[in-house]
């Protein structure tokens, strides 16, 4: 029986709380101030739109397709100067995020490197 990441990491209210936790994290630290003058004011949308992302993309349902179609992440991301520095800082509060779920480290390894391929995408 095959494992879906989406169930084996406590399902929806991981993944939002993987989400809240990363952007006010991106929020807050002067190390993640290139990457946050990369989003709008308000974080309400990129907050929700991540959250639709990540559940889809775990395995779970298919909440971004539904309501956007197919991510594109290349062409949606194409209008941002993303370079190394932007993408390291995604990874360095994505990792603090990641490590603060309450889930066995097996599991905190394997969305990490999920998470750094999708980064280098």
């Amino acid at each position: 029986m095959q494992v879906i990441p989406y169930e084996a990491i406590g399902g929806e209210q991981a993944v939002r709380k993987l989400v809240d936790r990363f952007y006010d994290l991106m929020d807050m630290l002067p190390e993640a101030k290139g990457l946050r003058d990369l989003h709008p004011e308000s974080l309400v949308s990129s907050r929700e739109k991540l959250f639709m992302f990540l559940c889809g993309w775990l395995g779970g349902p298919p909440l971004f397709v539904e309501k956007f179609g197919h991510p594109r992440l290349r062409a949606r991301h194409m209008p941002f100067a993303i370079g190394e520095s932007e993408r390291d800082q995604w990874l360095y509060c994505m990792q603090r995020s990641v490590n603060e779920l309450d889930i066995e480290q097996q599991w905190r390894d394997f969305l990490m490197e999920k998470m750094t391929g999708l980064a280098d995408f």
